[in-house]
């Protein structure tokens, strides 16, 4: 084999090493997605005319929408508003602080990650159950004339 035929063979291993390890990475993302666990809150849209992505005032959704003890998760913006008591909104990201999984229900004061089982108190984001240790970064929100914004 000469020069230039072994560099080819190195290229074509490199390339489906890389292939590999890409479609591993793809795999454990997907699995991190988890489905909607039966107890939980839906993922909604937002309503507003923008996206809502870069905190651009987009309406997330009514108070009335986030039901008291619970909450709502809205991915593409990559947030959890819950209402730990009436009157009384709160948002985290949405992005579970052990592995980087989308959490997916709230109820009873408790945000869940379907992946390992985390906790999260929905007052205040903080683990209340491992694997994860860190609390939910809070998120800015606005709430005025019965609609919830991003700040």
């Amino acid at each position: 084999m000469n020069a230039s035929q072994e560099s080819q063979a190195r290229l074509g291993r490199r390339s489906v090493v890389a292939a590999v390890g890409a479609v591993g990475v793809t795999a454990a993302l997907t699995a991190c997605g988890g489905s909607q666990d039966a107890g939980g809150s839906d993922t909604v849209r937002p309503a507003g005319s923008g996206d809502g992505a870069n905190g651009d005032g987009a309406v997330l959704a009514k108070t009335s929408d986030i039901p008291e003890g619970g909450g709502r998760v809205f991915a593409d913006e990559g947030v959890v508003v819950t209402q730990p008591t009436a009157g009384t909104f709160k948002a985290f990201s949405s992005k579970c602080t052990h592995q980087g999984c989308a959490v997916k229900g709230i109820a009873d004061g408790v945000i869940k990650c379907p992946c390992h089982n985390s906790t999260f108190d929905a007052t205040t984001g903080e683990a209340t159950g491992g694997p994860a240790t860190v609390p939910l970064p809070e998120k800015q929100i606005r709430v005025e004339n019965g609609s919830i914004t991003l700040a």
